[in-house]
């Protein structure tokens, strides 16, 4: 089934998708009228306490609201109870999707919910590690910004791969090994 301009989206098949990591298929069910009351689809189901036996995909949920830049329904699912790492059953958590999505006002939300900054995902590297790798090989605009963030936070400089032969990258990793 799909849920792009289905209105009849299953809840199990929303289940199976954010475990699969399929957030960006998902992306409207996080739209902010996508359900009946005008609040986003996923928030009424949790209201109506679908996800009270599904733990891991709502820990999901707020990876992939991360990773959309739904900052709305991440900081309500926050509210709610929901672990700030999230789930990470496609390799990285929540703080690490925002931070390669390039969503500056997720990984803020993140860092002020206190997301742990050194977890490593399945591909051995921290948050700042996968924004670094992002800014240089999937450039998004505020991946500057997102490198800035996570280091005023505490993000571990020894971990970066230092100099990466990206001049913007390597002056921001400088002034923090410098301060």
């Amino acid at each position: 089934m799909t849920i792009a301009g289905n209105a009849d989206a299953t809840f199990a098949d929303t289940v199976e998708g954010l475990h699969r990591g399929d957030f960006s298929r998902l992306e409207p069910l996080f739209d902010e009228r996508s359900g009946r009351s005008g609040k986003p689809r996923i928030i009424e189901w949790l209201d109506e306490g679908r996800f009270r036996d599904q733990p891991k995909a709502l820990a999901e949920a707020l990876t992939c609201a991360s990773f959309l830049g739904r900052t709305r329904v991440a900081e309500y699912l926050l509210k709610q109870g929901v672990n700030p790492s999230g789930g990470a059953g496609t390799g990285l958590d929540a703080l690490h999707w925002a931070a390669n999505r390039g969503q500056l006002e997720a990984v803020r939300l993140l860092i002020s919910a206190k997301a742990p900054l050194e977890t490593r995902s399945m591909y051995g590297g921290n948050a700042l590690g996968t924004a670094i790798w992002s800014a240089i090989n999937e450039p998004r605009r505020d991946h500057p910004e997102i490198i800035e963030e996570l280091l005023k936070a505490g993000a571990h400089l020894e971990d970066a791969d230092y100099p990466t032969g990206h001049r913007p990258i390597d002056a921001i990793l400088q002034r923090h090994r410098s301060g």
